[in-house]
C-alpha cells in the first residue's frame, strides 16, 4: 500500500512534464527558462531538470535548443532568410551559441547546411522531408574527421 502514493505522485509529475515539454514545443520561439517553466508547473527548478532528463533522456534546455534547430533547419531550407535571421526567428539570442548548437546536432554550421539542403528536399512531401531532416540529439551527429593520406 505504501507505494500507491508514490505511483500517484509519479503520474502527476509526469503529467506536469508533459505540460512543460508541449509549452517548449509551442513557444520554442519565446524567451524560455527553467526557471519559468518549472513555476508554470508548480516545481522547483532543479526538480524539473531531474525529472524530465529521466523522462526525456535530455534537459528542458537541451529539449528547447532542440526544437529551435528543427524549425531553423526547416527555415534554411526555404533559403530566403539569413542565417542571423534565421537565429533570432527561433528564440536564439546568441548567433555563436545558436551556430555551436546548431553544428553539434546537424553536423554542419548553418550556413553550409543552408547551401546544401537549398533544393535537397525539393518535390518531397514536407511530412517526409521533416522526418528525414530531424536532427540528431544529444551530440550524436557523426563527427567528421579529416583523411590523411
Amino acid at each position: 500500500m505504501s507505494s500507491d502514493p508514490v505511483s500517484s505522485r509519479r503520474l502527476r509529475d509526469l503529467a506536469r512534464l508533459r505540460r512543460v515539454r508541449d509549452r517548449i514545443d509551442r513557444e520554442y520561439a519565446q524567451p524560455l527558462d527553467v526557471e519559468a517553466l518549472a513555476r508554470g508547473v508548480h516545481m522547483s527548478a532543479g526538480h524539473l531538470s531531474r525529472e524530465f532528463r529521466r523522462a526525456y533522456g535530455e534537459s528542458p534546455y537541451g529539449y528547447l535548443m532542440t526544437r529551435r534547430i528543427e524549425r531553423a533547419m526547416a527555415l534554411l531550407r526555404r533559403g530566403d532568410l539569413s542565417v542571423t535571421e534565421v537565429c533570432f526567428e527561433v528564440g536564439c539570442s546568441s548567433l555563436g551559441t545558436f551556430s555551436t548548437r546548431f553544428t553539434e546536432l546537424v553536423g554542419v554550421p548553418p550556413s553550409v547546411y543552408r547551401r546544401r539542403a537549398a533544393g535537397a528536399t525539393k518535390g518531397m512531401p514536407s511530412c517526409v522531408a521533416k522526418q528525414v531532416t530531424r536532427p540528431v540529439r544529444n551530440r550524436e551527429a557523426p563527427v567528421v574527421r579529416p583523411r590523411l593520406a
